[in-house]
């Protein structure tokens, strides 16, 4: 290879992995080699059990001060010969700093959101994200989103590429298709569903996915909708509420963490799909089986809130109780509605995926080894 490209990650997550060894592939046929390194997690991350491994990869010595706040790796033994640095935009990140401000001929580039979108956006941690994003000679955006939050720094647009973040969806697309009629009556039966208006929720259950103003709109739908069920995938802290809703709604069914398989064959079922809090890559979900989506235009969505088209493949709808109720009213109620929806939904789920997301970051390197180096110009 001519050149070569270093990916560093503070840690590697397993939905993160997969991407990684498409791009690999992508920089190949462009004649560029891909070395990517990642460090350990923190404590507190070990207790979530996403934490993956990557044979090919490097593993970068780490260390962490003031209570994870602050990390250290160093990229020394790993970065030589390297044409370009790509890094994530993390304040606890010292090793960003040494590279963006040292004068070398190798090109660095920052990858993420722009900026924090459940912080303050005047706050100091948020000033200084803002102050060292110019400090590059490329952005790689999450999302369409992610480009005025990076401009804000002074960071000029013609040096950002939107990747589309996605994660691999194959493998649910794959397991959907193989739903067949006779599964989805099984199923039906087993869970005791009665009808065909079912919303579903799937996704962790935490304050920010304001589960009690879900649960409340669940009751609303219910009194306008006499035959409406709810299906609740997910735990976290909030599943005692939802478990005690369901105990006292027959209609409504907490079923805990779902994969795979059955996760497929229950999202098959849904007609539309419940989310008033903080959406993120569960979009996705919606978009491989064709559940419309549903939320509300609160503020502090991560950056995917982006693929969501109003009236296209799902509805964002404001911040108000009665107008989520009657949205979700109308797309179970309106079939004409629903197949706009559930056909948007399809469309998108062939435009966000991990090989699109690769093709565009292997884009950007190339773009970025092409330009002069920007870091430093003021």
């Amino acid at each position: 290879m001519s050149r070569c490209a270093l990916v560093v990650q503070r840690r590697m997550t397993h939905y993160r992995a997969p991407f990684f060894n498409c791009l690999r592939e992508h920089l190949a046929a462009h004649d560029i080699e891909l070395r990517l390194a990642y460090g350990q997690c923190t404590s507190d991350e070990a207790t979530k059990g996403d934490s993956a491994d990557i044979p090919w990869a490097r593993r970068l010595p780490t260390r962490y001060f003031l209570g994870g706040r602050i990390c250290w790796q160093s990229l020394a033994a790993v970065a030589s010969g390297c044409d370009i640095v790509v890094m994530t935009h993390e304040n606890k990140l010292i090793l960003n700093l040494l590279e963006q401000f040292r004068r070398s001929g190798r090109r660095v580039a920052l990858w993420g959101h722009g900026a924090n979108l459940q912080s303050d956006p005047g706050s100091a941690r948020e000033r200084f994200k803002r102050l060292v994003a110019r400090q590059a000679d490329w952005w790689f955006g999450y999302t369409s989103l992610s480009v005025p939050l990076i401009r804000k720094s002074g960071f000029p647009l013609e040096r950002i590429t939107v990747l589309n973040n996605a994660v691999d969806t194959q493998e649910l697309a794959a397991l959907f298709a193989m739903v067949t009629p006779a599964t989805q009556t099984a199923l039906r039966e087993r869970l005791g569903l009665q009808g065909s208006r079912v919303g579903v929720f799937v996704g962790s259950l935490y304050t920010q996915k304001r589960v009690d103003l879900m649960l409340e709109a669940a009751l609303r739908i219910r009194q306008r909708v006499p035959d409406f069920e709810f299906l609740i995938m997910g735990s976290g802290p909030d599943l005692n509420k939802v478990e005690r809703f369901c105990a006292a709604n027959s209609w409504a069914y907490s079923l805990g963490v779902v994969t795979g398989w059955e996760k497929a064959a229950i999202l098959s079922l849904g007609r539309v799909m419940l989310n008033p809090g903080l959406v993120g890559l569960g979009i996705l979900d919606s978009f491989v089986c064709g559940v419309p989506m549903l939320t509300m235009d609160r503020g502090g969505h991560s950056p995917e809130i982006a693929y969501l088209e109003n009236g296209v493949n799902g509805a964002i709808t404001a911040n108000s109780m009665d107008d989520y109720v009657q949205a979700v009213c109308a797309v179970l109620t309106d079939d004409g509605l629903h197949a706009k929806l559930h056909d948007g939904c399809v469309r998108s789920a062939g435009r966000y995926t991990i090989e699109n997301m690769a093709s565009e970051f292997s884009a950007g390197v190339e773009q970025c080894l092409a330009a002069p180096i920007y870091r430093g110009r003021t």
